[in-house]
């Protein structure tokens, strides 16, 4: 049956549903609000089971984002689905190098993928950064080098690219790169789960 609904209370109503469709499934109070924000983002209640999180990351996740830290996503998708107005409030700001010349030119004479030469230009960037990855596999392969190399110190990773060449692995790998994770294990995720993910943290701020 078709349910009328005013249009404020639209996205209340989603969650209620997705509270009742999860039913006596018990999920960690500090990542429920993130869990159920991808469900509504995605409609796949799969993510209850493959989002992965490591110990107090959605805390530390809003702890940097209340210090005004900066997100770097892998796609201008990504960055556009960031709500900019929080992020802005509290001092930060969205970067995506994806698109600049530069990295375009770089990435072709090395031969290497575009979200390479974006990390490592994000490595450069003087705030603490939260890097919001939903698309290039190869970007979370270069922020585990940069890590290890010790280049880079994220506030949080995360990592939820989508697709099927290296995209596991690199997620499996990232986990272990001791810096905070939020991780989509398996082959889903999407720009779309990234910003979902950054605004769950960032509505808990706003609310």
């Amino acid at each position: 049956m078709f349910e009328t609904i005013k249009p404020m209370d639209i996205e209340k109503r989603s969650f209620q549903i997705i509270t009742e469709t999860l039913g006596d499934r018990v999920l960690d109070p500090e990542n429920e609000l993130v869990i159920k924000r991808v469900i509504h983002t995605t409609a796949d209640f799969d993510y209850a089971e493959s989002l992965c999180f490591s110990e107090h990351a959605v805390t530390r996740g809003i702890e940097a984002l209340r210090s005004g830290c900066d997100i770097v996503t892998d796609t201008q998708m990504g960055k556009a689905g960031i709500n900019k107005t929080v992020l802005g409030r509290l001092g930060g700001q969205v970067h995506c190098f994806m698109s600049d010349p530069d990295v375009a030119e770089e990435a072709k004479a090395r031969g290497v993928t575009r979200a390479m030469v974006s990390m490592e230009r994000s490595a450069a960037l003087e705030k603490p950064c939260i890097f919001a990855v939903g698309n290039a596999p190869t970007a979370l392969v270069s922020l585990y080098d940069l890590i290890t190399a010790g280049k880079l110190a994220p506030a949080l990773v995360i990592g939820v690219p989508v697709g099927f060449v290296n995209v596991v692995e690199s997620k499996e790998r990232i986990m272990t790169a001791g810096v905070p994770y939020i991780v989509a294990r398996g082959r889903k995720g999407g720009s779309n789960v990234a910003a979902a993910i950054c605004n769950a943290m960032l509505y808990q701020i706003s609310r």
